[in-house]
Order: C-alpha cells, then sequence, then structure tokens
C-alpha cells in the first residue's frame, strides 16, 4: 500500500483536471493491480469522473451546479442560516454533500482503468482561490 497527497490550487469554481496528476503517481509507483482510493479533503469541494473530449461538459455541469445550489444572496436561497463565510459557502458545501468526495478507480499493469473519454477532476465550489488537498491511496 502507498499513499500522496497532492495540493491542487483553484482560482474560482469549475472542474479542475487532475487526471494527468494521478497517473504520472499511479505509473511510478510501478506495474501493479491495484484499487486507487481519491478523495478530496475539503467540505466545499468534489470529485467526479467525467468526460474530457469536449470542455463543454465541464462548463455546463458547472452551469447546472450553480442553478441547483445558487449563491446565499439568490431569494431562493433565503432559508439558509450559514451565511457569515460568504455567500458562496454554504452552497457549496451542500454540492459537496450532493457530490463524491471520494472515488474508487481500478489499476490494471499500473495504469488507471478509466474509459476512452474519462477523466478525474477537482470539482470547485467556491469562488476565490483555493489550494485543495487531495489524497491518493493505492491498495
Amino acid at each position: 500500500m502507498s499513499h500522496h497527497l497532492f495540493e491542487f490550487s483553484t482560482h474560482g469554481p469549475g472542474l479542475y483536471e487532475i487526471t494527468e496528476d494521478l497517473a504520472r503517481w499511479v505509473a511510478g509507483e510501478g506495474p501493479m493491480e491495484a484499487v486507487l482510493t481519491v478523495m478530496v479533503q475539503h467540505t466545499s469541494a468534489s470529485l467526479v469522473i467525467q468526460e474530457n473530449a469536449d470542455p463543454e461538459v465541464q462548463t455546463d455541469l458547472a452551469a447546472f451546479f450553480h442553478r441547483l445550489v445558487p449563491p446565499t444572496t439568490d431569494p431562493s436561497m433565503s432559508y439558509l442560516t450559514h451565511t457569515y463565510e460568504g455567500p458562496d459557502d454554504m452552497p457549496a458545501h451542500i454540492k459537496s454533500a450532493l457530490l463524491p468526495t471520494t472515488i474508487t478507480i481500478p489499476v490494471i499493469a499500473g495504469r488507471m482503468a478509466l474509459g476512452t473519454w474519462q477523466g478525474v477532476y477537482l470539482f470547485e465550489h467556491r469562488t476565490r482561490p483555493h489550494v485543495r488537498r487531495v489524497m491518493a491511496v493505492l491498495r
């Protein structure tokens, strides 16, 4: 078993592809069959496996979740009480409760067994820049 803590800088809401960073680390661990578990160590960001061929997919997903859970300044969100950390904070917690914060990927011959158009994304839900920690464990 091995593990690695990644740090990724974000500059606002959206999907940030981390596939290559994970793939390089997995390949460096040698040819193996294993399970890769990846977890974001934050409560206002998520991890998703999504299409990485057309960037419009990421744009549309971010737009959908913004409409689904708008900032607390939107009148539809007036019922929220956790607002002192900014209008994007509680909606970010809701989004991370709806989306995975941990994903599992099979590793075969030292490579992640992702589909042809699949990529791993850190989904940032906050508007200001952050440094996000992502823990990866191979078993």
